[in-house]
């Protein structure tokens, strides 16, 4: 007997048994982590010998929407995220288009150009750090010899200049991805599109808006989504370039800060990092979900 077209009942089965250990290793390893997190929300409690678990409810989140430092990291999260994304995927677009064109050593420079995306994260950091550096710093003594900065200043040391260092790393790491990404879809378009418009007389600017963004729109949404996801839950850059000091505290900084600095506090804070945790997970799914409205993704 067939079902659903020309699928067997035996072979839908057979795909069902072959995917049953995947399912149960995505469980372990995604599902029951969840799932513990927001049972843990709901409690007061810690890891301190003696300290008994109290169920609070929705107070810690109450108390959360109520705590200045996470209405501070909420807001430096996407602030971070937003001008990052926007930035990223605006030279990423170009860098794709220019190397999707035709010209030597092409291979070279795509190769070259996932050079700053293929460095560790927290090797690239480090790197910057000492280049912001106020004392020796390559970067700070460039802006002192133009005039830009003031001799002695520390760029992450300054609120809202460290930031902006921030980001400026984020684009120059994660820049290469999303060209790579972008330059992937750019290649599933037909030349022959382009050569019908061209004898239709369009312009390189009318095809860019009529043929190349329509056709890369799934792209794109596909590479928003994957970007603004690792953007809200930042924590490796801010962590290694100023530990969340000086106005640049991200909500999974901010996360790590309850769940490992406070870990045997008498306070009972790890229900509360957890209730953070829920709420950073939530804000990340809004976020695909107006991602893929807007953009009119489909799963299916």
């Amino acid at each position: 007997m067939k079902v659903k077209g020309t699928y067997k009942r035996s072979d839908i089965w057979l795909a069902f048994w072959l995917i049953i250990p995947t399912l149960i290793a995505i469980g372990i390893t995604a599902f029951y982590p969840l799932g513990q997190t927001l049972y843990d929300s709901f409690f007061k409690w810690s890891l301190r010998p003696g300290f008994e678990r109290e169920f609070v409810g929705f107070q810690n989140y109450i108390n959360l929407f109520q705590d200045p430092r996470f209405l501070s990291s909420l807001w430096n999260t996407i602030y971070f995220t937003f001008f990052s994304v926007l930035i990223e995927f605006l030279l990423g677009l170009v860098t794709a288009l220019i190397l999707n064109a035709d010209f030597k050593l092409r291979g070279l420079v795509r190769a070259a150009v996932l050079i700053p995306w293929a460095i560790p994260t927290a090797v690239s950091s480090q790197m910057w750090k000492w280049m912001y550096n106020d004392q020796y710093g390559v970067i700070s003594l460039m802006l002192y010899n133009l005039g830009i900065l003031e001799e002695g200043t520390p760029i992450l040391g300054t609120p809202g200049m460290a930031m902006t260092a921030i980001i400026g790393v984020d684009v120059w790491k994660t820049t290469p991805f999303v060209a790579l990404l972008l330059l992937a879809g750019l290649q599933t378009i037909p030349n022959e599109l382009y050569e019908a418009a061209r004898i239709d007389g369009a312009s390189i600017w009318k095809q860019f808006t009529s043929i190349t963004l329509p056709v890369l729109r799934p792209t794109i949404g596909v590479t928003l989504i994957f970007r603004t996801l690792d953007a809200l839950r930042v924590f490796d850059i801010v962590y290694i370039m100023t530990q969340g000091a000086v106005g640049t505290e991200t909500l999974a900084v901010y996360n790590r800060s309850l769940l490992m600095d406070n870990i045997f506090s008498p306070r009972g804070l790890f229900g509360y990092g957890s209730a953070l945790s829920v709420v950073i997970f939530l804000i990340i799914g809004i976020f695909t979900i107006i991602y893929m409205r807007s953009l009119n993704i489909k799963l299916d």
